[in-house]
């Protein structure tokens, strides 16, 4: 089960990905099992030497909800390693570049990760001429089918 920020591609241009460990407590990892969470406002920063989500909404688990009411919306530490996040700080001071959350899923190991993305904003012409793009191939794949 993943869960992907589908606005994400549409507002930004996406440079780089990393893959990050995410310090859940065990009813958010119940919760996200279940499907239960939101990326569509997150974002991420990067303060002194820890990179923290902020924004995410994991709906609390409801056998634990009545004896651990956690914050859906707490802040969240992300685990990367030093040499990731020291590259990371080098390439946020760039002006126009921003961290943000892509997809949060477990790996094989059952883990769960997320996913983020260095990007750069998209202006709104971008945007006007992406959406041209995938109409048209839209468009191509339709025709192809049909013949």
């Amino acid at each position: 089960m993943s869960m992907l920020n589908r606005k994400a591609r549409h507002d930004y241009h996406i440079l780089e990905t990393f893959e990050a460990g995410i310090m859940l407590t065990g009813p958010e990892v119940k919760s996200l099992r279940a499907g239960q969470a939101s990326l569509a406002e997150a974002h991420c920063i990067v303060r002194g030497n820890r990179a923290l989500l902020i924004g995410c909404h994991i709906q609390p688990y409801r056998p634990a909800a009545a004896n651990n009411p956690d914050d859906p919306r707490r802040t969240r530490t992300l685990l990367l390693h030093r040499q990731e996040l020291s590259k990371l700080v080098g390439k946020l001071h760039e002006k126009g570049l921003t961290l943000i959350p892509l997809k949060l899923y477990f790996n094989e190991r059952g883990l769960a990760k997320l996913q983020l993305g260095l990007a750069r904003g998209k202006k709104l012409y971008d945007k006007r001429h992406d959406m041209k793009e995938r109409d048209i191939k839209r468009d191509l794949a339709r025709n192809y089918k049909t013949r």
